[in-house]
């Protein structure tokens, strides 16, 4: 008899996800995968659900209807000369892993990121000693950009992490009206002192 795949949904997340949201970053692969603190509340997550930015987008996917991961798009904030620009971040619950949760989280946050958002690049930082990851993100396209050292704190060690981006087709993308060879159009004192 052959196993049956589980039905894979990913949809966008609600408060409603505080417990599930708690249990995968309660998972000690998901948790050393990422930035979080050990003992997340389910508390912080329903704060954290309600209280999420208007430039940020979170997906969770459902496997036969417990979420078991999630994908949180994120809009850089500061300089409006990087509104082009979003950020992203991952996480599968540790029994999950392996389970094309990534691939399905990875396939609906890209769509989201570039016919949504309108980002031309997507930027993450990963540590370097997670192979699935890595692989996964090269997958969908994200090449690496460098090595950020002792980055972190995990259980005591300093980490490393490599930064990691996907670019679109830059050519595909319109090019914004002020956009010109060579920088901005010399205004009328700069042309007469030229």
């Amino acid at each position: 008899m052959v196993a049956r795949r589980p039905v894979l949904v990913v949809r966008r997340a609600e408060t409603r996800d505080a417990e599930a949201l708690q249990a995968i970053y309660a998972s000690p692969g998901a948790q050393a995968g990422t930035l979080q603190m050990p003992y997340p509340s389910v508390e912080m997550w329903r704060k954290r659900l309600a209280d999420f930015p208007g430039g940020d987008y979170m997906l969770v996917c459902e496997a036969d209807g417990a979420v078991v991961g999630n994908l949180g798009l994120h809009a850089t904030q500061g300089s409006p000369r990087r509104r082009h620009v979003g950020t992203l971040g991952l996480a599968v619950r540790d029994d999950w892993q392996g389970r094309s949760v990534g691939t399905a989280l990875m396939r609906e946050g890209l769509a989201i990121a570039d016919r949504w958002f309108g980002f031309v690049r997507l930027e993450l930082t990963v540590y370097v000693d997670n192979a699935a990851a890595l692989a996964l993100y090269r997958k969908f396209g994200f090449e690496f950009e460098g090595t950020l050292r002792a980055y972190a704190l995990r259980d005591g060690a300093f980490v490393d992490v490599y930064t990691m981006a996907r670019l679109r087709d830059v050519a595909a993308v319109p090019a914004l009206p002020a956009a010109r060879k060579g920088g901005r159009k010399p205004t009328k004192t700069a042309r007469k002192h030229a």
